[in-house]
């Protein structure tokens, strides 16, 4: 690729050209043409400047025709903004291009030569850092030809009166009559590799490395987040690289004869790295350059071409974090406090949404407060806290608070705990039921037809419900199970002799929500494999289909009946078991939004080495009866009555936690879909980006914007706020965070083993609860959430701050657990015994001390995890 000269006229420049200004060139354009004088390698073109668009708008009054339509653009109603852009559209398809513009695009497209070319919109707004909003930036890739030039930059100008651009500019009060678009035609880089350099870490906002993410192809699937990339971070002062994590790269964007397509990955190039660690380094060394010409920080997107790297935009970085939240005070709300991050806690494993901390954490508060008076206990008047963003448990009895504890604990454990513990079982079916049928009631309704007002009284409804219920079986069905599970085990212990069976071996086997969910997904593999050529078909679907697969299966996919059918099995599925959360807070998709966690199960259950989930349930089983027997052939006697007694508690207990647990999120499928609809009016309003932002606005400013859509009057404009809080989010999500406050509070808390301090595991080891018995060598895979759950490779040790059972469908891959929350009553721990799996948990930082790739030894009787000489994918690619 060559620089290349162009005659210079009003309506096209150079690419380089000094005068390509913003009000030329428009910000994308502007922004090339600086890098491009600069030196800077990028792919040779050509600007269609400002003025060929108010050339093509005078054109047969089209620029009054266009003008007047806007001005019927109410800020207020947003069927006004779409009405004036369909106008405004077919004004704009009627018109021709001049024949003088066309003329000047055909001779600059000839210096370029006979290639592909990328057209991209460049609006005299867009890439501003004080723009919240810069309209539809429209790019059309792999174009040739004169006509399908002129047809791209055409759809680009229109591009610039969508229904929202106009209605962004009407609620800012940016008049229609002199704004322009200017075009960028450029040389397409045939990329092999292609990705985002940011100059700044985008989720620290440390200043220090430069962050690359990379994957093969063009770069489409990264923006359009298709693909889980490479990471590289690289250091500026010497282009060091300090860490990479190589992603599962399953499809790229590829040139295709109309344009671009995706395809998947070879299965030997998804997991090789995209960048050498040379190229990282140049890569790195590009964007510092850039970075040094626009003097601040900067998103960089580049192109990898024969060894040669291309940069084809860079816009500066909005809403950087403040480098101090890498390293933040954990400051706590009473500074002689004693926090903990346990019990619903562990539901919560990253940091809470804003709707969240504002909306649900209060509904647990006000549940938790409700508990406690009904049990007659003393509680704290505010039992929860939220410190850079996670949630914690008040655990500081003391002074009245404590005398009070210990006064009220006599009649507590003589008479409130023996009911609540025998009640259980009905208290949980009854509370269940009535946050179902609450959940129903507003799911059945047509939330179109409902008033902001009225949306958001059913989302609190449910989300009261739903704190009631979990209380519900924290009072009841989890310490009856802890509890019985606890006793049982040390009175079997007390009569076990020799080769009996482990006191575990009595409550494996029972049916559970998530044991279902499993065997649902085994049953429909084993129906599908019965369909010839049906498999295949499904392990090609792409990461997108994937994604909303749930909603319209096989999108795009011949609609014979087999499919159809395949469709209609795993809907079902997904009705009875997709609203298990993977996390508490409602702001995260359920597998119901997003199956491509289930359909990687779903994979693993098509190969030929999976194993059968009903084999496992049976053998356990039978070896439980086996100990049952075991047990009542001992010696008759005080102790064996005393633990035949007490097994037969637990064993009604053990089925009940997962099931309760498995329902915690019973009612989230009901509260997204009303919170969906009012993010859709908000966002038709230009107040939010997407509808997705509503889950960052508090519970005060939704208030506030319901009301305001309910009398037709504009919510407030919220889009810069939410990226600023989108930015913070990323940055605390990236914190290694103390279970405990003040941090070396203390071991062992509420029962869970806490680590003291995450810097305390420094050798080769990592130290945590036993939760599962056995001992195994793998690979380590750290999974921080269900967008990288298709990540996970059979064979593999799960690395996660959690899980939950949500979370079921990993375990039949793994061939260990290890966790940084929980202890030996946690869901990890039951569910990897169901397994036979070891399991070592509250390491309190192994997602932090361990990287994917390493080889570890888990230990589930010692509760160690020991660390090996590196072998990771990475560096065998290499």
């Amino acid at each position: 690729m060559n620089s290349v000269a162009i005659e210079q006229n009003p309506y096209t420049l150079e690419l380089a050209d000094p005068t390509a200004t913003l009000e030329r060139a428009g910000g994308k354009g502007s922004s090339l043409a600086r890098m491009a004088e600069a030196g800077l390698p990028v792919p040779p073109g050509f600007h269609v400047t400002t003025a060929a668009y108010r050339r093509f708008v005078a054109t047969g009054g089209l620029h009054d025709r266009i003008v007047a339509a806007a001005a019927g653009a109410v800020p207020d109603r947003p069927e006004t903004w779409d009405s004036a852009a369909a106008e405004i559209a077919e004004a704009i398809a009627g018109e021709q291009v001049p024949d003088e513009i066309a003329e000047s695009i055909r001779a600059a497209l000839g210096a370029l030569g006979d290639v592909a070319v990328a057209v991209r919109s460049s609006a005299t707004a867009e890439d501003l850092p004080d723009m919240s909003f810069a309209g539809q930036q429209e790019t059309y890739l792999d174009i040739r030809g004169t006509d399908a030039v002129l047809l791209a930059v055409k759809r680009c100008w229109a591009s610039l009166w969508t229904g929202r651009a106009i209605g962004y500019r009407a609620r800012n009060g940016i008049g229609s009559g002199e704004i322009a678009l200017a075009v960028v035609v450029q040389e397409l880089v045939p990329a092999e590799a292609a990705g985002i350099a940011f100059t700044a870490d985008p989720v620290t906002g440390t200043r220090d490395r430069v962050l690359i993410n990379a994957a093969w192809g063009l770069g489409e699937a990264i923006v359009g987040g298709q693909v889980t990339p490479d990471t590289f971070v690289v250091a500026k002062a010497d282009g060091t690289v300090l860490q990479q994590d190589i992603g599962d790269k399953q499809v790229m964007t590829v040139r295709s004869p109309d344009g671009t397509r995706e395809e998947r990955v070879p299965a030997d190039r998804r997991d090789r790295p995209a960048l050498s660690p040379a190229q990282a380094s140049e890569l790195a060394r590009v964007a510092v350059g850039i970075e040094q010409l626009y003097g601040q920080p900067m998103d960089i997107e580049w192109a990898l071409h024969d060894r040669r790297l291309f940069i084809v935009q860079a816009r500066p970085i909005t809403a950087l974090p403040d480098p101090a939240l890498a390293d933040p005070a954990w400051t706590m709300p009473d500074p002689h406090g004693r926090y903990v991050r346990g019990s619903v806690m562990e539901l919560l494993p990253e940091p809470l949404s804003p709707l969240f901390a504002t909306l649900g954490l209060p509904a647990w508060d006000r549940a938790t407060r409700d508990h406690y008076r009904r049990i007659r206990l003393p509680y704290f008047d505010e039992p929860f806290a939220v410190v850079n963003g996670y949630g914690y448990y008040n655990v500081d009895y003391s002074g009245s608070l404590l005398l009070r504890m210990m006064l009220a604990q006599p009649r507590f454990l003589t008479t409130t705990l023996p009911r609540y513990l025998h009640s259980a079982p009905q208290r949980w079916s009854e509370s269940r039921d009535r946050y179902r049928e609450t959940s129903r009631t507003w799911r059945e309704l047509d939330s179109a037809d409902l008033s902001a007002d009225r949306i958001l009284a059913g989302v609190r409804e449910i989300v009261d419900e739903a704190a009631a219920y979990y209380l519900t079986i924290q009072g009841g069905a989890l310490p009856a199970a802890y509890t019985s599970e606890s006793m049982f085990t040390k009175a079997y212990n007390s009569i076990r002799r020799g080769d009996d069976p482990s006191a575990t071996t009595f409550l494996l086997g029972f049916d559970s929500k998530p044991i279902r969910a499993e065997q649902s997904l085994f049953d429909l593999a084993a129906w599908v494999r019965t369909i010839p050529g049906l498999a295949e078909r499904i392990t090609c679907l792409s990461s997108e289909e994937r994604t909303r697969f749930g909603a319209a299966p096989g999108t795009g996919e011949p609609a014979d009946s087999a499919w159809r059918e395949f469709g209609a099995r795993f809907r079902a599925h997904l009705s009875e078991f997709g609203d298990m959360v993977y996390d508490l807070d409602f702001a995260k998709p359920l597998p119901a939004d997003d199956p491509a966690a289930q359909l990687r199960t779903l994979e693993y259950f098509l190969g030929d080495d999976a194993r059968d989930p009903h084999q496992r349930r049976d053998a356990a089983r039978q070896s439980r009866d086996e100990a049952v027997r075991v047990l009542e052939q001992k010696r008759p006697g005080l102790r064996r009555t005393l633990a035949l007694r007490l097994l037969a508690w637990a064993q009604s207990a053990a089925p009940l936690r997962e099931n309760a647990l498995a329902d915690v999120g019973a009612g989230w499928p009901a509260v997204r879909q009303l919170l969906a609809e009012l993010g859709r009016r908000l966002a038709a309003t230009g107040a939010i980006a997407t509808a997705d932002d509503v889950y960052w606005l508090e519970l005060d400013e939704l208030a506030t914007a319901a009301s305001a859509l309910d009398t037709v009057q504009a919510p407030p404009d919220s889009c810069l706020r939410v990226a600023e809080r989108r930015a913070r989010w990323r940055a605390q999500r990236a914190l290694v965070v103390p279970h405990t406050l003040p941090v070396g509070g203390g071991k062992k808390i509420l029962g869970i083993r806490i680590a003291d301090d995450p810097d305390h595991h420094s050798g080769p080891t990592v130290e945590g609860t036993p939760g599962s018995p056995g001992r195994i060598t793998g690979p380590a895979r750290i999974i921080r959430g269900p967008e990288e759950f298709d990540r996970m490779r059979p064979g593999d040790v799960l690395v996660a701050r959690m899980t939950t059972p949500a979370w079921t469908p990993l375990f039949a891959l793994a061939s260990a657990i290890v966790t940084d929350i929980g202890g030996a009553l946690s869901h990890s721990s039951i569910v990897a015994r169901e397994y036979h799996i070891p399991a070592v948990l509250g390491t309190g930082a192994a997602t932090e001390k361990l990287r994917t790739g390493q080889y570890v030894t888990v230990d589930g009787d010692a509760g160690v995890v020991t660390v090996h000489e590196e072998r990771t994918g990475s560096e065998n690619a290499q």
